[in-house]
């Protein structure tokens, strides 16, 4: 396939360098110091599953170098879906589809803005992966799943074909006929992670382990559950104890992206998490006093150092 990756960070450089090793025609869309150390020496992947080389990487530093795709990945922060959105454009009208496998349930109705929903497939990732240094992706874990669908359930020949090319690159992928549920699934995990990690500042270890930092992550993911049953996503009503019982198999050193980026004063993804969870909630009139909270609480902290 001739894919185009829209941020290649820990999620876009991992799954495209493995793509990439596959023999895909893939192009990397990077900025600043990561595109100049892969243009210089390549893409590099540490994994556990196996390392990587791409010594001949195509990336550019926009998308609009990029002529022609069977398919873009998009993988950039929350807070650039907008822009970004509008730099598809060209690529859709040529029959490009878009898959987002970014962070939060509101990407995809962001990029239906911009461009026609027919071009948009529904994705979710699972993977803990980061830049470890300009040009290195570090792969922590063995998870490293990719989940897709159209919206309206069908198998069409393009998800088909992506999904083929995952399992030549060694990528666990599925096909998911109800993606709206996946996405929401993940996200009732992540804000559960993000939320609790970076407001307590702690890994998800002594998180769960103490009876009220518990009881707090598991009230966190439940009025995620409740928001999603109202907006009418399929969630079972017990799905935050799932999630819980989920959270008790992660290492225990195990923390969330936001954290991280709380840690080196980065932008926060808050307002697409908790934020989110809060705003749908007044909006639905369904209680979020924990998400509520963490909102108020990271408040300060949402545009980073420079904020």
């Amino acid at each position: 396939m001739k894919v185009a990756v829209l941020g290649s960070g820990g999620v876009g450089g991992y799954f495209g360098a493995r793509l990439a090793a596959a023999g895909n025609d893939v192009t990397f869309i990077a900025r600043g110091r990561h595109l100049a150390a892969i243009r210089e020496d390549g893409l590099r992947v540490s994994s556990p599953l196996g390392d990587l080389a791409i010594h001949h990487a195509n990336v550019v530093e926009d998308l609009s170098a990029v002529k022609s795709a069977d398919l873009i990945l998009v993988a950039v922060k929350l807070w650039d879906t907008e822009q970004v959105a509008q730099s598809l454009r060209p690529l859709v009208e040529q029959g490009s589809a878009v898959i987002s496998f970014q962070n939060g349930v509101q990407k995809d109705d962001i990029l239906a803005r911009y461009l026609p929903k027919h071009a948009i497939v529904g994705g979710v990732c699972y993977i803990a992966a980061t830049i470890g240094e300009p040009g290195l992706i570090v792969h922590s874990g063995t998870l490293q799943k990719l989940a897709f669908g159209e919206y309206d359930g069908s198998r069409s020949p393009r998800v088909t074909a992506f999904y083929d090319a995952c399992q030549k690159a060694g990528i666990t992928a599925e096909i998911s006929d109800d993606i709206q549920r996946l996405i929401w699934e993940k996200f009732v995990f992540l804000v559960g992670l993000s939320g609790t990690t970076s407001s307590i500042r702690q890994s998800i270890g002594p998180i769960r382990q103490n009876p009220r930092t518990r009881a707090f992550l598991l009230q966190v993911m439940s009025e995620v559950v409740a928001v999603g049953r109202a907006k009418g996503v399929n969630l079972p009503a017990n799905f935050a104890e799932d999630r819980l019982a989920f959270c008790d198999t992660l290492p225990a050193t195990m923390t969330s992206s936001m954290h991280h980026d709380l840690e080196r004063g980065n932008r926060l993804e808050l307002p697409w998490l908790s934020g989110a969870v809060a705003t749908f909630g007044s909006q639905l009139n369904v209680p979020t006093p924990c998400n509520s909270v963490i909102s108020d609480i990271l408040a300060l902290y949402a545009d980073g150092k420079q904020g």
